[in-house]
């Protein structure tokens, strides 16, 4: 996927990691930026076109389908989280909330885009997941599940979107710093890294993007005698 004169589509552009894809796809000479917020008015970047989307509104992800009818490149990144395990009081409601966005969210846009991407030449999708795509310890439960769920819709669409020529990656990381995990006292990677690896896995016609050092190492051991998940279950 080339970047240089590309018509894209960010979805939770107005901070964190979706900015900083806005910002770099400006550098790397997008012809268009739709930078998708719910509130449009949040989007102060210079450059990019403000876009109301909610993801979890299929009229709202329709009408955006129908106004950034040129895109060739759509950023799957809108997402939130919520601490908390499974067996809180509130867990059944809280997954449905996330789910909302975070799976079905990504489901919808695919969907409602894939024959966007086709008409104007296959492009790609690159879908935002998370090393917690493959652990999940409990502190993040529903947010963990969802991601997983979002991973495997990701490795469907790539077969299903093949015959089209769109290309389908999946992007995973650890913490980042960004809004989302102000409260978490961890080490994070800043949100341009992240963003420059994923661009760079983009234009170079990756499946994949392990973007930063624990991703390549719980990746690693998830075939280990031990794996991983477990290791962080416990």
């Amino acid at each position: 996927m080339n970047i240089q004169n590309a018509v894209v589509l960010v979805t939770g552009a107005n901070r964190g990691i979706g900015l900083a894809f806005a910002r770099q796809l400006l550098a790397r000479g997008a012809r268009k930026v739709y930078a998708a917020a719910r509130d449009p008015s949040t989007v102060m970047l210079e450059g990019v076109e403000a876009l109301q989307l909610d993801v979890t509104s299929m009229e709202q992800i329709q009408a955006a389908a129908r106004k950034a009818s040129g895109v060739s490149l759509v950023i799957n990144n809108a997402g939130v989280a919520q601490p908390g395990g499974f067996l809180a009081e509130d867990s059944d409601a809280v997954a449905r909330r996330i789910f909302e966005t975070n799976f079905f969210g990504v489901l919808n846009m695919s969907r409602t885009f894939a024959p966007v991407l086709k008409a104007n030449g296959g492009g790609a999708l690159l879908n935002v997941l998370s090393v917690a795509s493959w652990v999940n310890a409990g502190d993040l439960a529903a947010y963990s599940a969802s991601k997983s769920a979002a991973w495997s819709l990701t490795n469907a669409l790539r077969h299903e979107l093949l015959n089209q020529k769109t290309q389908v990656l999946g992007l995973h990381m650890g913490y980042v710093d960004t809004d989302l995990t102000r409260g978490f006292d961890v080490p994070k990677t800043s949100a341009e890294d992240i963003v420059q690896r994923a661009l760079d896995g983009l234009e170079a016609g990756s499946d994949e993007v392990l973007a930063d050092a624990i991703t390549q190492q719980v990746k690693q051991g998830l075939t280990a005698p031990h794996p991983v998940y477990l290791t962080a279950v416990k």
